[in-house]
């Protein structure tokens, strides 16, 4: 026998090796050192199929999910390096399967590692457990904002200064404007108690007004504490009370109006701030008449009259949306006091704005808002005429006076109402037709009285079906209760 039978049966050497060794060629007959038919059942099986020609240096991919438990580093390499030679098909897998070192006492640990992981579910800890958040932890504020809680109760011991104390109290307003109603007591009479020199009445009006004009937010509320200060202030100087040295500094402001408006962008901005704030003085700022009525400040007026020409005269884009601004906040009020006074300011202003809308060149997005502006003024600055209410509904002068009307049906199902030119007809013919249906209360008790032919023919009694679902209702609920 040859050495070819040394190995197992189909163990799969190449049919160009068996022709090496004699055993494929004529003179053997087909089978291994000239082996007689003798042996033939036994290469009867069905050969292997021929292994695949691969790249040299070709490694086995890597599978699609990595293990839970990484091998050691030394098995690793050894499985790569055993991975760069592949089994030949027919072999043994105790032959193909690389040898490996005993493991020592650092390949057992990750082992044992692996085991109790496969055999216990890892538990994952659930990241509210590691949090450091607590109920009790300070209230959150945002980078920026201050907690300002000073109610101003204990007056201005803690300031040095009065420009400390007024800018530290304008600046709490500007955060919280609700608590100007509760706090600006308390602030008027600790200003009593320090302001008693000309040059501190200067500082607080150059302060309050210099806060009105850089915040944009802050026109409204300034104007409010200038009214409240200007009532409430004991103080008056020879050089004049809280509102006479503030309108001078708003003055000193007006005089430059026309130099302003043709300004950069920085002294444009500024500019309409001053006119934006001297609109919410004109609407908030009370005068006490010699009767002792309230009235408006006339000089006010006059002088945003001229600061819109000045707007006007200047039509870019900035100017025009002040002048915009202005109007929706004052044009209401400043077209009934020019009307009381016989004036036709407002349609000389409408007619120089349509005048820009044509001739200046501005941006269509701010010719649209002129354009709003012209229809917001057509439509009474969107108010309501107050003689309206008082004037009795009729349906020739309100439109909406058959609205909560009831609608009818006649016989035939068409609905009408009280608009409806025949309606009497209708009405008068759904009053006759109701004779024939009985009258109930909305408790369902009955009017009609006894004997009436129209009950008599109603049937009373329920259908046998219905009835027998009726009591078997009626037992199920008695069992329910009784459990």
């Amino acid at each position: 026998m040859s050495d070819g039978f040394d190995r197992a049966p189909g163990a799969g050497r190449g049919r160009s090796r068996g022709l090496g060794r004699g055993g494929g060629g004529p003179e053997g007959g087909g089978f291994p050192n000239g082996a007689g038919p003798a042996e033939r059942p036994r290469q009867q099986q069905p050969p292997p199929p021929p292994p695949q020609p691969k790249a040299p240096g070709f490694q086995q991919p890597p599978p699609l999910r990595q293990p839970r438990t990484a091998p050691p580093p030394g098995a690793q390499c050894e499985a790569l390096a055993g991975s760069q030679r592949p089994p030949r098909p027919g072999a043994l897998p105790e032959q193909t399967r690389p040898l490996r070192a005993p493991p020592t006492s650092q390949d057992k640990i990750p082992q044992q590692n692996s085991e109790s992981a496969m055999a216990k579910p890892q538990v994952v800890v659930a990241p509210v457990l590691m949090s450091k958040l607590s109920a009790n932890a300070p209230e959150f504020y945002p980078s920026g904002y201050s907690n300002y809680t000073e109610s101003y109760e204990d007056g201005c011991e803690d300031y040095p200064t009065l420009s400390e104390y007024v800018q530290d109290f304008l600046n709490h307003l500007t955060e919280q404007p609700g608590s100007f109603e509760t706090e600006i007591e308390q602030f008027a009479e600790t200003l009593n108690g320090w302001v008693t020199t000309d040059d501190a009445l200067q500082e607080l009006v150059e302060l309050i007004y210099q806060q009105a004009t850089s915040i944009p937010n802050f026109s409204y509320m300034g104007a409010r504490l200038c009214n409240y200060l200007s009532h409430h202030l004991t103080i008056s100087p020879q050089s004049g009370n809280f509102r006479q040295l503030l309108l001078q500094r708003c003055r000193t402001e007006y005089e430059v109006k026309d130099q302003a408006a043709k300004g950069d962008e920085v002294t444009r901005k500024r500019f309409h701030a001053f006119v934006l704030f001297l609109g919410e003085l004109y609407l908030n700022l009370e005068i006490k008449g010699t009767n002792g009525q309230v009235m408006r400040a006339d000089i006010l007026q006059v002088g945003l009259r001229e600061l819109l020409n000045a707007l006007f005269s200047n039509p870019v884009d900035d100017n025009l949306i002040c002048a915009v601004k202005l109007l929706k906040l004052t044009g209401s009020v400043l077209e009934d006091a020019w009307k009381e006074k016989g004036k036709t300011d407002m349609e000389e202003i409408i007619q120089r704005i349509e005048n820009v809308v044509l001739d200046a060149n501005c941006s269509r997005d701010v010719k649209q808002m002129l354009l709003k502006l012209v229809e917001l003024r057509s439509s009474n600055w969107g108010r309501v005429h107050a003689t309206s209410t008082y004037r009795e509904a009729t349906p020739e002068n309100d439109p909406n006076y058959f609205m909560n009307e009831p609608t009818f049906y006649t016989s035939d199902g068409v609905p009408f109402t009280a608009a409806d030119p025949d309606y009497q007809e209708k009405y008068q013919e759904l009053l006759e037709r109701e004779d024939f249906f009985p009258d109930y209360e909305e408790n369902g008790t009955d009017l009609s009285g006894a004997g009436d032919p129209y009950l008599d023919d109603i049937d009373d009694e329920m259908d046998p079906e219905i009835e027998e679902a009726y009591e078997k209702f009626c037992l199920e609920s008695e069992r329910k209760r009784k459990q």
